[in-house]
């Protein structure tokens, strides 16, 4: 989620990524619909009530243990979202949560894919989607 200059990053609590940065999300409940599952983990991750707008990325996250067998293997579809309401709060799997200045996303460490996205994100916020 972008809130001006600033893009929204949680700190993960467990795995994949433990320990890490990154855009808050999570997994689908059986039968939910992906917007409504946005919705879901965006207000248990962060506290925050959000509305889904478009979607802005599609990739394949496979984690391989020490033997390249797939350890875990997601799917992922990022949104970009409107905040609606609520107050920023870690909870969930989370350990942190918080709004970071796009120019200080470079101290966080973040994947590629994810630095991807939340460029994308802010193209799609000017109106400059690629």
């Amino acid at each position: 989620m972008i809130d001006g200059t600033r893009v929204l990053l949680v700190r993960r609590g467990a795995e994949p990524l433990k320990g890490e940065w990154s855009i808050p999300g999570g997994m689908l409940e059986l039968g939910e619909e992906l917007p409504a599952a946005v919705v879901r983990e965006l207000r248990e991750e962060t506290g925050l009530d959000v509305e889904p707008l478009d979607v802005i990325a599609v990739f394949d996250r496979i984690e391989r243990d020490g033997r390249s067998k797939p350890k875990y293997h997601y799917v992922i579809v990022d949104y970009v979202c409107r905040k609606l309401g609520g107050r920023l709060a870690p909870s969930s799997d989370v350990e942190d949560a918080r709004w970071v200045e796009f120019r200080q996303l470079r101290r966080y460490h973040l994947t590629a894919k994810a630095n991807e996205v939340i460029r994308e994100a802010f193209r799609h916020r000017s109106g400059k989607r690629r």
